[in-house]
């Protein structure tokens, strides 16, 4: 298990799935580039398989590696191809409950804006919706 810090009492661990990697990794550089603005709230990146998402979830552990504007680090983390590393997972720590509330609240506005776009302009996207409307 993941160790409690005492002055960030307050935790929250985001994972959200994406269709490749590609847009996975344009996720993450688009919203790491957004500090917290609050001393009182951590916020954490890293790109992980659906393996090492179940595989975390089944013992308890938290503790996947975190991008700290290196996007080099990526394929650091052991023997899983870059490629399969699908997820953004996002992890807050916070002094309260209120202040992780209002900072996951504007992450997930980040997101959703983030999000739209590729749904607008990635070409990957939209050649993935016009198979599904085909099939």
């Amino acid at each position: 298990m993941a160790k409690i810090d005492s002055d960030f009492p307050c935790s929250l661990v985001i994972a959200i799935p994406l269709p490749t990697h590609r847009l996975a990794s344009s996720a993450l550089r688009a919203l790491q580039v957004d500090a917290e603005l609050s001393p009182l709230v951590r916020r954490s990146f890293s790109l992980v398989s659906p393996n090492e998402t179940q595989s975390e979830a089944s013992n308890g552990s938290v503790g996947a590696p975190s991008l700290n504007g290196n996007p080099a680090q990526e394929s650091t983390n052991g023997d899983i191809p870059i490629e399969e590393k699908t997820i953004l997972r996002t992890e807050y720590q916070a002094t309260t409950n209120r202040m992780l509330r209002v900072s996951v609240n504007g992450f997930l506005e980040s997101m959703g804006v983030v999000l739209g776009i590729m749904q607008e302009l990635d070409v990957d996207v939209l050649a993935e919706q016009q198979k599904l409307a085909q099939g």
